[in-house]
């Protein structure tokens, strides 16, 4: 799959498992200190330290628009990790169910964070993500409470993908990239940490394809298309804008959802979503989150909107969220209300 930030269909065909995850066969790689895969297990010792704008092509959390919301080529975050490459493969190969990565490691802070990423690597270079996995540090043994890293000590974790159905093909590669930073998905620890890698393994659930569906399903039942007349066409955009005076990066996202009148009861509803995500390469604490969001409906005589704006920042000791919200009706201001509050970081 080649990568790209939207695909209006994705080619595949059904798998069935009568005893999941059982039949799935386990192949077990190891990170070498010359940045390859392989299956002899070996020690690290390599020192990851990301910029805190690694995660520019990590796409949205939950891609449910129609716009470029999925994870673009993965070289220049890979720029920014450490990167461990297979060979290429021998025969296709088949990742079905959620890879696992066991490390050793140690930290130069007592709050860190750990992004994940197993990459499918095309002849040419080209890197599509295929699945990932991220980790707050101080949550390595589990999230009920967070317990600070020690400086320097080694410590073990397991982290786990998300699941996953996947065919790299033959003669391709593998690779798994790891980074401290993954913007704007993750927000940043308050002090940028390093991380020092003394070993680890990543164990790929794979089962063995054809190429035929393994399960037939009758047509899918649709309900009849909303009839409406459009009156704004939809449209969004998704930029990274860079401050060459002050090097923050920003990421502006413009979802506009179009109007339209409902053909049946004649309510017109339009609304544009507004995002910005900005950080600086070495800055942390200057990440800042804001969004501005309308909503308006209409029939003949009136007219209803909201406006709806949210702000989040941080310092070294707090989680800082602002929001506002307004109400008109035909242009009049009916209702306002602003809202604050600040949260502990606790390890965060």
């Amino acid at each position: 799959m080649r990568p790209k930030t939207w695909y209006a269909s994705r080619a595949g065909h059904w798998i069935a498992e009568t005893n999941w995850p059982d039949s799935l066969q386990h192949h077990i790689l190891y990170l070498q200190s010359d940045h390859r895969l392989d299956m002899n297990a070996a020690d690290l010792s390599k020192v990851v330290g990301s910029p805190q704008t690694c995660g520019a092509a990590s796409g949205e959390y939950c891609a449910i628009w129609l716009g470029p919301e999925m994870p673009g080529d993965q070289r220049g975050d890979d720029a920014f990790s450490a990167c461990f490459t297979s060979e290429p493969l021998q025969e296709r190969m088949d990742i079905v169910g959620a890879p696992k990565l066991q490390l050793r490691l140690s930290s130069d802070k007592p709050a860190a964070q750990i992004a994940v990423r197993l990459n499918h690597i095309q002849p040419d270079g080209a890197a599509t993500r295929i699945t990932y996995g991220v980790l707050n540090l101080a949550h390595r043994n589990g999230h009920e409470k967070s317990e600070a890293l020690i400086p320097g000590a080694d410590i073990n974790i397991e982290l786990v993908m998300d699941q996953v159905a996947y065919r790299v093909p033959k003669g391709h590669a593998i690779r798994v990239a790891i980074s401290t930073s993954y913007w704007p998905l993750l927000w940043p620890v308050a002090e940028a940490a390093e991380i020092t890698l003394k070993g680890g393994a990543i164990d790929l659930p794979l089962r063995k394809s054809g190429d035929a569906d393994e399960r037939q399903f009758l047509p899918p039942e649709t309900a009849d298309p909303w009839k409406i007349a459009q009156l704004r066409t939809p449209k969004n955009s998704r930029r990274h804008i860079t401050n060459m005076e002050t090097g923050e990066v920003t990421l502006e996202i413009i979802d506009d959802f179009g109007s339209a009148r409902d053909l049946e009861h004649g309510l017109i509803h339009g609304s544009i979503a507004r995002e910005w995500w900005t950080i600086h390469p070495d800055d942390p604490l200057c990440a800042s989150a804001r969004t501005h969001w309308t909503c308006e409906n209409s029939r003949e005589g009136w007219v209803t909107r909201t406006e709806t704006f949210a702000n989040m920042t941080s310092d070294l000791t707090h989680f800082h969220l602002t929001a506002r919200l307004e109400a008109y009706e035909n242009e009049e201001l009916i209702f306002e209300k602003d809202l604050s509050e600040s949260l502990p970081r606790d390890l965060r």
